[in-house]
């Protein structure tokens, strides 16, 4: 791993732990969302009240193009027939649409890991909700400042 690399990973590892709305989700701003945002965690929660942590996100906290945001996500689960993640789901706050991945997993998976890249059309916060098998929810969210937009209106 060349310095730079890893200086840049290492600044946007303590960028994101130093973002206020990781605490939790008033300080995430999750009451504040945007209307479509909104309605679209309300469909996913379908009632249930999402458990904060449980969830690592891998993302740059700067990226020069928003059209392709690398994004690593991993869910704490043993990925067992009776205790597994069964959909991984991602919501921008500022893009045109808010649902921007959608995944869905199997036990039969060895661990809850996705890798993606984002089109994140300017500096935002995204959130991410992995479902578990039991029917709880957990969250955790993200902000990337991006200086090229990569979605259009």
């Amino acid at each position: 791993m060349q310095r730079r690399h890893f200086l840049a990973s290492t600044a946007g590892a303590a960028c994101l732990a130093l973002v206020p709305f990781a605490a939790g989700a008033e300080q995430a701003g999750i009451d504040a969302l945007p209307d479509d945002v909104a309605e679209a965690r309300a469909a996913i929660l379908d009632g249930r009240v999402p458990q904060e942590g449980g969830i690592e996100i891998d993302a740059p906290s700067l990226a020069e193009n928003g059209a392709q945001v690398p994004v690593t996500l991993r869910v704490d689960s043993p990925m067992t027939a009776a205790d597994h993640v069964i959909a991984i789901h991602i919501l921008a706050t500022r893009n045109p649409a808010p649902g921007i991945g959608h995944f869905h997993l199997t036990p039969h998976l060895t661990r809850a890991e996705v890798f993606t890249r984002l089109r994140l059309a300017e500096e935002q916060s995204f959130l991410v909700l992995a479902e578990l098998s039991d029917g709880r929810v957990r969250q955790a969210a993200a902000r990337v400042m991006v200086t090229q937009g990569g979605c259009r209106t």
